[in-house]
C-alpha cells in the first residue's frame, strides 16, 4: 500500500515537473516578438480580419452606426483642442450629452489616431480598430497561455478565442467596438496576475496595472463582469503557489501560511492600485457624476433584461443571423458557444484533471466560471436577476447574454489545453506537428461559415450632422439626457437647422451651428430701458462667448444645451477679456428640457460659457498623471538595478 501511494505521488510530481518544464523552457526562452508560433497565430487570425477589408461598411449591424458617430463627435472635440473629450455637443438632437464622461473612450481614442494622423476615413478607422482588436486578442491569449502551457496550447487557445462564436457575434453582428477591444485586455490581466504571484517583478506589476486600467478605459461594463473572475483566480493562485516552498501543504502553521500569502499578495495589490490610479481620470468622475445623468431610458423597453435571456438550446444551435435580438426562442441572432470550443474544452478538462494535479485548481476555476456565467445568461437563471444583493451585480451586464464574454474567455483557455504537450501524441514540443495542424484546421473551419458581414449603404445619408440627427430620430439612440431633463426631446431646433441647411445646399457639407444661444426668444429688442440683445462673438463645441445688452436686471440668456456639472459662466472685462467673476447657471425651471440659463447684470457686457473640469475630473487627471510618473520612475529604477 505504501509503495502504491509513493508511486502515485511520484506520478503527480512528475506531471507537475513536466508542466513547469514546459512553462519555463518552452515559453520564456525567447522574446514574444521572435516567437514564430505567435506570427503563425496572427496569420491564422487573418481569416477573421478579412471581412473588414472588403469595400463598404456594415451600416446595418447593431452598433456600427453608433461608433461612426461616437468617432465623429470625438473628432469634433479634438479639432477644438479637447484631447480628453467628455461632452458630446451634437447628441440628443444638439442639446448635448456627457457621453465620454460615462463611456470608456479608449477604442475611439485609437480610432481617432487613425483618423487624425493616419488620414483614414471614419469607416476605415472603425474597421481598422475592429481588425486590430482581433489581432490584439489573439496576441494577448497566446502570450498568457505560452507562459502557462507552452506554445502549442497557446496557439490553439488564441485561435479558439478569436473564432469563438460570441466573439464573432460582437464583431460582425453587434459591431460593438468597446466590447470587442475589451477581449484584448482580459487575457493580459490573467497573465499579469499569474506572473505577480509566481514571479513577482516590476514588469508583472506594471502589466497588471496597464491591462486592468486599459480594460476600465475601454469598457467599464466588461470590467464589472471580469473582476469577480480575476479575484477568484488571484485567490486560487495565492493558495496554490503562495506557501514558502511553493507547495500546497495546508498543514503548515497558520502564521506561516498567511505570512507567505501576504507577501505573495503584495505584487498583485500594487498592480491593482496602480491600475485604479492610471484609470482614475475616467472612473472617478464617472462614479461621482453618474447620478447627474438619466439612465432609466437604458434599462426599460427593449433594454429590459427580462426580455433578453437565452434559452438552453441556443447554446448549441447553429442559428446565425443579423439584425436586432428579439424576445423568445425564435430569436434569429446566434448565441451559440460553439461545438468545437465546447468539445475541445470538455475533453481537455477531463484528460488533464488527473494527469496534471499541479494546475487542477486553475482548471476548476475556469471550468466553474465558464459554466456559471453561461448559466447566468439562461432563462432558468431569471429568478437570480431579481434576488437581493446578487441582482445588482448581474444587472450590471444590462443584457444577460453579455455574461458570455466571460464564458468565452474561460472556454478558450480550457479548449487550448487540448494541445498541452502531455496530450499531444508524439510529445514533440515547439514544433508544428500534424496533430497541431489538424486542431488548427478544426478550430478555424468550425467557425468559417460565420466569417462575414452585411455591407450596406447608410440610410441616413453621408456621414455628417444631418445624418446624425436623422439617425437619432429614427433609432431613438444617442438621445441620453441629464437629470435636469424632465422629458427626453424627440427633436430640436438645432437638428432642424441642420436638415434645413442640407436642403438649401445639398452639395456642401453642413457646418456646426455658430451659436448655442436660443434665438427663438426675443433677443433683438433695442427698446430703451427694457430691451434685451444677445450676439455670439466666439463659439466652438464646448465654449461660447456672447455680447449682451440688457435694459433690465432680471434677464437671462438661454443656451440650447442641457445643464451638466462642468458648464461654467463668466462675466468678462470686454471682448475676450479677463474674467471678472463667475455667473450662476440655472437649469431652466419652465418646460421639460433643463437647458442652461445665465442671469446677466443690467447693462452691456460679455459672457463666456465653458465646459470645464469639475473637482473629480481634476483630481482624476492628477492621480492618473502621478501614477504614470511613478510607474515610469519605478521602471527606470528597476532597469538600472537589474543591469
Amino acid at each position: 500500500m505504501a509503495n502504491r501511494t509513493m508511486g502515485a505521488a511520484n506520478v503527480a510530481l512528475d506531471s507537475a515537473n513536466s508542466h513547469n518544464q514546459v512553462a519555463h523552457t518552452d515559453a520564456n526562452r525567447r522574446p514574444l516578438w521572435r516567437d514564430g508560433f505567435l506570427w503563425l497565430t496572427l496569420c491564422f487570425s487573418l481569416f477573421a480580419v478579412a471581412p473588414f477589408l472588403q469595400p463598404g461598411y456594415f451600416w446595418s449591424a447593431n452598433d456600427a452606426r453608433h461608433h461612426i458617430y461616437f468617432l465623429f463627435e470625438f473628432n469634433r472635440l479634438w479639432q477644438d483642442g479637447v484631447w480628453w473629450p467628455r461632452w458630446s455637443p451634437d447628441f440628443t438632437f444638439g442639446y448635448g450629452y456627457p457621453f465620454f464622461n460615462i463611456y470608456g473612450p479608449f477604442s475611439h481614442f485609437v480610432a481617432e489616431l487613425l483618423l487624425y494622423y493616419g488620414k483614414l476615413s471614419y469607416t476605415g478607422a472603425i474597421k481598422s480598430v475592429f481588425g486590430l482588436s482581433i489581432l490584439g486578442s489573439a496576441t494577448a491569449m497566446y502570450a498568457y497561455m505560452r507562459t502557462w502551457t507552452g506554445r502549442q496550447a497557446a496557439l490553439c487557445a488564441a485561435l479558439v478565442y478569436v473564432y469563438a462564436p460570441y466573439h464573432l457575434l460582437n464583431l460582425y453582428v453587434r459591431a460593438n467596438l468597446a466590447e470587442s477591444m475589451a477581449f484584448v485586455w482580459l487575457p493580459l490581466a490573467l497573465w499579469a496576475v499569474r506572473q505577480c504571484i509566481l514571479q513577482p517583478s516590476y514588469a508583472a506589476i506594471a502589466g497588471l496595472a496597464v491591462s486592468v486600467a486599459g480594460l476600465l478605459l475601454t469598457s467599464q461594463l466588461v470590467t464589472l463582469l471580469f473582476l469577480p473572475l480575476l479575484g477568484v483566480y488571484f485567490l486560487v493562485l495565492l493558495v496554490q503557489y503562495g506557501t514558502p516552498d511553493g507547495t500546497q501543504d495546508l498543514m503548515l502553521p497558520v502564521w506561516v501560511r498567511f505570512g507567505a500569502w501576504a507577501r505573495r499578495a503584495l505584487a498583485p495589490a500594487l498592480g491593482m492600485a496602480a491600475a485604479m490610479g492610471l484609470s482614475c481620470i475616467f472612473w472617478l468622475p464617472m462614479v461621482l457624476e453618474y447620478g447627474d445623468v438619466r439612465v432609466d431610458q437604458w434599462y426599460d423597453g427593449r433594454y429590459d433584461f427580462r426580455g433578453n435571456f437565452v434559452y438552453f438550446f441556443q447554446l448549441f444551435s447553429p442559428q446565425w443571423g443579423f439584425g436586432i435580438s428579439k424576445q423568445g426562442p425564435d430569436d434569429t441572432i446566434g448565441f451559440q458557444l460553439g461545438a468545437v470550443p465546447l468539445i475541445l474544452a470538455a475533453v481537455a478538462f477531463i484528460l488533464l484533471w488527473r494527469r496534471l494535479p499541479k494546475i487542477r485548481w486553475e482548471l476548476a476555476c475556469f471550468g466553474l466560471a465558464g459554466a456559471t456565467t453561461a448559466i447566468l445568461a439562461l432563462q432558468i437563471a431569471a429568478p437570480l436577476w431579481d434576488a437581493p444583493l446578487i441582482s445588482a451585480i448581474l444587472r450590471s451586464a444590462q443584457f444577460p447574454w453579455r455574461w458570455f464574454t466571460i464564458a468565452t474567455l474561460c472556454l478558450s483557455i480550457l479548449a487550448g489545453m487540448i494541445a498541452h504537450p502531455l496530450l499531444m501524441l508524439n510529445q514533440v514540443r515547439n514544433r508544428l506537428t500534424p496533430q497541431l495542424l489538424a486542431l488548427v484546421a478544426v478550430i478555424v473551419l468550425g467557425s468559417y461559415p460565420l466569417l462575414h458581414i452585411e455591407v450596406s449603404e447608410p440610410v441616413e445619408g453621408p456621414i455628417g450632422l444631418p445624418a446624425l440627427m436623422r439617425f437619432q430620430r429614427s433609432s431613438d439612440e444617442m438621445t441620453g439626457s441629464t437629470r435636469w431633463v424632465k422629458e427626453v426631446p424627440m427633436w430640436g431646433p438645432i437638428a432642424q437647422s441642420y436638415i434645413d441647411e442640407e436642403r438649401a445646399h445639398p452639395d456642401s457639407p453642413v457646418a456646426p451651428i455658430r451659436s448655442m444661444v436660443d434665438y427663438d426668444d426675443d433677443l433683438m429688442d433695442y427698446t430703451p430701458g427694457t430691451g434685451f440683445v444677445v450676439d455670439s462673438v466666439a463659439h466652438n463645441s464646448v465654449m461660447e462667448e456672447v455680447w449682451y445688452f440688457s435694459g433690465q436686471a432680471d434677464r437671462r440668456i438661454i443656451f440650447n444645451q442641457f445643464y451638466y456639472p462642468g458648464w461654467t459662466a463668466y462675466l468678462l472685462d470686454g471682448e475676450h477679456g479677463a474674467r471678472i467673476r463667475t455667473l450662476e447657471i440655472i437649469p431652466e425651471e419652465t418646460g421639460t428640457l433643463g437647458r442652461m440659463t445665465v442671469p446677466v447684470p443690467q447693462g452691456e457686457g460679455y459672457v463666456l460659457l465653458r465646459f470645464e473640469d469639475t473637482p473629480p475630473r481634476t483630481m482624476g487627471k492628477i492621480v492618473s498623471a502621478l501614477t504614470a510618473f511613478l510607474l515610469i520612475l519605478a521602471g527606470l529604477w528597476s532597469s538600472f538595478f537589474s543591469r
